[in-house]
């Protein structure tokens, strides 16, 4: 590697214009492009015809990450937009890694996420105008750019398994000096709100090259960094783009330098197509794992385009999603670390149902740095024996500066519950797996010191009850026996004897969690329903449902009970009352509960009102489903209300599984395809004219099966070959099957013999793709 050319005196390190850089062995016009996508005639099946057909589209030039494409592999994120030029395109480049290491201060600032830069493709003529396809089923960026001198040609994609951003070109005549340069960003948080008085950037980076591979090398105050290395491959009028981000703590950074380098060449030594082969590769088998097809296409295309966003956030083994996903907003950045008082948890919800355990970041992140948990534990409890999570913290659950704080004194904070919060995730990981190993080794390890940091706390009352003292309904109000806090307490507590069961052991403190149950204050409540807390009714919009955890998702209190549907319904409409101050997660909660409680047509309505971009106070989500709250990006509000669309077509709650519960009289047909749920089970099943055609489960474990199938009348119960199957029935449409491993049930009307394939099925109405499109 040869020395750097300069000292960060340059903020842009422009790729050399000439000649080909063409590694031994490569011919002339080759090794700039790969093949088109084209699947041989017939093969296109109903998986790939909906992932096609959600394609975001663009032809109007984007503004911003509000409105433009993106890219990622749940490390590195790119977003495409108008360049600082009328003769310019923008590609951001950022990496869910990359973050300070200064731990003197809380997260947003000691562990802020940091920017990089960005690609720029500079053009002889102005842009006059776009045409971009956003192709999910490829996870590839394809189009052209027109402009008054010409045009050019590009496909972009940001590879899976290589963490490498590829761009090809192809200028037409009059652009053939197009040129991409690279403008680095200050490592500096751009955090604002309550930044420290002594709070100062990062150093300038230094650029440099070594051969024909340029780099801009960015170090830290506290040692390491990341570094930006990039080549371009010419060969005729063709380019071949290939860029890496490797970012190293605490290693010198010249070493991390060095493996950036390397990583160029090896992928621009690879041929193209082999690379793009496996690339699609992953992504066409991701899509295939599951299916949903609604009428109302915008919807359809609006989850398919979740489910992508999701596997480009983040993945098993991966960072946590933070606010961002992988990737960095130039402008309304404030949420510059991970969320954990709402955020992550709501985010990754929907990897569940759609059966994507490969994106589960949530438990691989506990059971990776579990031992940083004690950090945020105020310093009077540290007994090795107590753990919380403060919000924000980095990905490696470290909260820098910052803990929960003690309940009942001045340093509360909304953050006792976090950790709770985030082990029903993981729970919810073990119920739709069944994988005992999630309990074993992550979730009741980790519980037991969660619950007993509340256990510091508990009192008991004159009513003989245990009660808490002042906490924090997150984003609310104060309020002591906090409802909040309360119903996880009662989750964790009655979770771990669970778990007791599950893996057949005792523990010397079970005495103590069934205790608490039993003596556990009951939830403040008035005529309005359940309260914030003791002396705290809901007087005003809420946006957070901080209240509201014990019906969803914790489900402690169940609609099928018909002594807890008075408390649910007049709590759940009482929050509704007052939208003033909602969020965009709010409407997709609020469309998740009224599934729950057998209200189809307003489920579909909190739905709608929020996908179709409505302004709600200072927040919307925007033409590219992103989402935008105070100016600031987020990604978890559009990631939940995806889930939204799974619990109107499957539910498993309450050892009960659940299909097509929710679905509107506006959606006559929906198809559904291997579905997870919990107990293990995958269901496909069927609706059309508004009537449940069939339903097929299959065990993966041989968990017990109760089932509401939604057939109107006699039904017949079979295996996959016909055979008749031993059922019970429990109730109006739902009843027993004893399912043993590997085992499927088929529930059809009696005397029916429907096609069990999945399906597009017909659309309701128009629907314009998302993007740009006009």
């Amino acid at each position: 590697m040869t020395a750097p050319t300069g000292n960060g005196i340059s903020r842009r390190g422009v790729i050399g214009t000439a000649a080909a850089v063409a590694a031994a062995g490569w011919t002339a016009g080759s090794g700039t492009a790969w093949a088109a996508p084209r699947s041989p005639e017939g093969a296109e099946d109903v998986y790939e015809r909906m992932a096609r057909a959600a394609a975001l589209r663009w032809r109007r030039l984007p503004g911003d990450w509000k409105d433009g494409p993106f890219l990622g592999n749940g490390l590195l994120g790119v977003q495409v937009y108008r360049g600082a030029t009328a003769n310019s395109l923008k590609v951001m480049v950022s990496h869910s890694q990359v973050q300070d290491q200064r731990p003197q201060w809380r997260a947003p600032y000691g562990f802020s996420r940091l920017p990089i830069g960005h690609f720029d493709l500079t053009l002889a003529g102005e842009v006059t105008g776009v045409d971009w396809t956003l192709d999910l089923w490829d996870a590839e960026l394809r189009g052209t750019v027109t402009t008054t001198r010409g045009s050019v040609r590009f496909s972009m994609l940001v590879h899976n398994a290589r963490t490498a951003l590829l761009i090809s070109t192809r200028p037409s005549a009059g652009e053939e000096t197009a040129a991409w340069s690279f403008t680095w960003l200050p490592a500096i948080s751009p955090r604002e709100k309550d930044k420290p008085a002594d709070y100062t950037g990062n150093p300038d980076p230094r650029t440099g090259s070594a051969g024909a591979t340029h780099y801009v090398e960015q170090p830290l105050i506290a040692g390491g960094g990341w570094t930006t290395a990039w080549r371009e491959r010419r060969v005729g009028s063709g380019r071949l783009l290939a860029a890496h981000i490797v970012y190293g703590f605490p290693e010198d950074l010249s070493r991390t330098t060095q493996r950036a380098v390397t990583e160029v060449g090896r992928t621009l030594s690879a041929d193209p197509d082999d690379l793009v082969r496996v690339h699609r590769a992953w992504w066409h088998r991701f899509y295939r794992r599951s299916l949903v097809s609604v009428p109302d296409k915008r919807i359809q295309d609006f989850y398919w385009i979740q489910l992508y966003k999701a596997a480009c956030a983040t993945r098993a083994g991966g960072p946590s999603m933070s606010e961002w996903g992988p990737w960095y907003p130039e402008t309304g950045g404030s949420w510059s670390a991970v969320w954990w008082n709402l955020n992550v948890q709501i985010a990754t919800w929907l990897i569940q149902g759609s059966d994507h355990p490969e994106l589960d970041s949530v438990t691989s992140t506990f059971k990776s740095f579990e031992k940083y948990l004690p950090q945020s534990v105020p310093p009077e409890y540290q007994d090795g024996a107590t753990y919380a999570l403060a919000h924000p913290s980095d990905w490696m659950l470290r909260p820098g500066a910052k803990t929960v704080g003690i309940p009942g004194t001045s340093t509360k904070t909304d953050n006792n519950g976090n950790l709770i919060w985030a082990m029903h995730n993981v729970w919810l990981s073990y119920r739709h797996s069944m994988d005992v190993s999630i309990v074993r080794d992550v979730l009741y390890p980790i519980l037991v010191k969660a619950v007993n940091f509340y256990d510091h706390f508990l009192y008991e009352g004159s009513d003989g009850k245990l009660h808490l003292p002042l906490t924090r309904s997150p984003e609310w109000a104060d309020a002591t026996d906090c409802t909040y806090d309360l119903s996880l307490i009662r989750w964790g507590c009655a979770t771990l004897l669970d778990c007791l069961r599950i893996l057949r052991t005792d523990h010397p403190r079970a005495g103590r969690w069934r205790e608490t149950l039993q003596r556990l204050v009951e939830y403040p409540r008035d005529e309005t329903g359940i309260n914030i807390g003791a002396g705290k009714p809901l007087t005003e919009s809420h946006r957070h449902f901080s209240h509201m955890l014990w019906l969803f998702p914790l489900h402690e209190l169940n609609w099928d009970r018909p002594s807890d549907r008075d408390t649910i319904r007049t709590t759940f409409d009482h929050w509704v009352k007052d939208r003033s101050l909602w969020a965009g997660y709010s409407y997709a909660a609020a469309s998740s509960m009224a599934s729950l409680t057998e209200r189809p047509e307003d489920a579909l309505d909190f739905l709608t009102y929020f996908t179709d971009g409505n302004v709600i106070k200072n927040a919307w989500m925007t033409p590219n489903t992103m989402y935008v709250e105070g100016g600031n990006l987020a990604v978890e509000s559009p990631l939940t209300a995806a889930q939204s669309v799974l619990d109107m077509v499957v539910q498993s709650h309450g050892g009960v599984v659940r299909v097509l519960p929710s679905v509107s009289r506006r959606w006559p047909d929906v198809s559904v395809q291997a579905l997870r749920t919990q107990g293990a089970f995958l269901v496909d099943a069927d609706r059309s004219d508004g009537r449940t055609r069939w339903v097929r489960v299959h065990s993966e474990v041989g968990a017990p099966l109760v089932l509401d199938h939604g057939i109107d009348g006699a039904i017949d119960v079979r295996d996959e070959r016909g055979r008749r199957l031993r059922h019970r029935e429990t109730g109006p449409g739902r009843i027993e099957i004893p399912l043993g491993r590997d085992e499927t049930a088929v529930v059809l009307p009696r005397g029916t013999d429907p096609d069990l394939r999945a399906r597009d099925v017909p659309a309701v109405g128009d629907a314009k793709p998302w993007g740009l499109p006009d």
